[in-house]
């Protein structure tokens, strides 16, 4: 049981998720009483045990769905009758909070020019892990951008190779010009980040589908990049575009609608 939370501990240190399983209540005959604990990891490895067999399948199918809900749940089983669907035949009852760990979520911005740095400051002040990338080495500095953590001085299409991009990652292209786009983003497209959005008008982001529609890339791919970035605010300035794009993500994070509160 302690090794368990020395785990949970080491998931929080290192910023990785998980699940925490465990059985609150248990009546007549079944393998695990209260207080047992199944630590499910995101490569799906587990930790611990609630039972062994077909309900911890069971658990398992329901943890892996409550760190992508982001949800806790309570999920009940008998173990009469296999007949009647239920998972043993123990003669048993079980009750089992499934506890997601979730990520810290992290920003990355790529660019860090005037629009880079103010979205760092705004997403620093929001609780974002902030990092900047930039393959202009003097513009991927804590003088030039002191509200970042963590600083990538590298082309784009390398960033993947150098920190891991996950469903907790945000991907803000505040980028220098669609060349930039067009050589780094197919490598950024096809990982799991849960935003990528690029700066720019209309027009930039049609002509740099074109061009990355000629590599090979579907239309149904670029589907998922959010440009031009942010919500329609009428932004100009640096600090009001970070406001627009940062509006929109935490829009997209907490299932929101961008509607005015006064017509929703």
């Amino acid at each position: 049981m302690n090794e368990i939370y020395l785990e949970v501990a080491e998931l929080v240190k290192t910023n990785k998720g998980g699940v925490i399983c465990t059985i609150i209540n248990s009546r007549g005959s079944t393998p695990r009483h209260e207080g047992s604990k199944l630590l499910l990891f995101p490569d799906g490895h587990i930790s611990g045990s609630v039972g062994g067999g077909e309900i911890e399948n069971w658990v398992i199918r329901e943890a892996k769905q409550a760190y992508m809900d982001g949800k806790t749940k309570l999920v009940s089983y008998d173990m009469v009758d296999t007949n009647k669907g239920d998972p043993g035949i123990c003669g048993g009852h079980v009750d089992v909070f499934i506890e997601p760990i979730m990520p810290h979520p992290r920003i990355v911005i790529i660019g860090g020019g005037h629009v880079g740095r103010a979205v760092a400051h705004i997403a620093r002040w929001l609780g974002f892990t902030v990092a900047v990338s930039d393959d202009r080495i003097e513009f991927c500095t804590i003088e030039v951008n002191p509200d970042a953590e963590e600083f990538y001085p590298v082309k784009m299409s390398e960033i993947p190779s150098h920190l891991e991009i996950t469903p907790y990652t945000y991907l803000v292209l505040a980028t220098r010009g669609m060349d930039v786009d067009v050589e780094g983003l197919p490598s950024l497209i096809s990982t799991n980040a849960a935003y990528i959005g690029i700066i720019g008008s209309k027009r930039r982001w049609e002509m740099t589908k074109k061009q990355l529609i000629k590599m090979g890339i579907s239309k149904e791919t670029l589907s998922k990049v959010h440009s031009p970035i942010g919500l329609e605010l009428q932004a100009e300035s640096p600090e009001e575009i970070a406001i627009s794009i940062m509006a929109e993500i935490i829009m997209l994070r907490n299932g929101g609608s961008g509607k005015s509160m006064k017509t929703s």
